[in-house]
């Protein structure tokens, strides 16, 4: 084997491996939310973070006593939420909202869009929030 072959399998094939490996660990929401289960909030919009990698919506709900409760959701990238005519502004504070969530397995106030759901924000309807493959039960 040449030295140039040996440079390759040494070093450029380890790096595009890691690089596939952090590809595939950051999309892996099937170990940290349920996707076998689909929650509906209801609730008034507290914040929206309009960024890169993934949108964040914090949405407070009342709970099964009346209680305040905030969840916080992960919805897709700025990029997604455009191509589904969504804008910066289109979710603001006080805004009231509906929206499918897959919870988190480690915390039933967090959970990620459920993928090619319907978000209802002041009444309009906004599909899809999320720019997964896989479908809604």
């Amino acid at each position: 084997m040449d030295m140039s072959m040996r440079w390759i399998l040494g070093s450029v094939v380890p790096a595009l491996l890691g690089v596939c490996g952090m590809a595939i660990a950051h999309h892996g929401t099937a170990g940290s939310y349920d996707h076998d289960k689909v929650v509906t909030l209801n609730g008034i919009v507290k914040e929206f973070r309009w960024r890169n990698p993934h949108s964040a919506l914090f949405l407070v709900c009342k709970d099964a006593t009346g209680n305040d409760v905030t969840y916080a959701i992960e919805m897709g990238s700025p990029n997604t939420l455009a191509r589904a005519g969504m804008r910066r502004d289109s979710i603001k504070p006080g805004d009231a909202m509906t929206i499918k969530v897959y919870p988190s397995f480690t915390n039933p106030q967090n959970g990620v869009g459920a993928s090619r759901s319907t978000m209802v924000i002041n009444g309009k309807q906004w599909l899809p929030v999320d720019g997964d493959n896989g479908e809604v039960p």
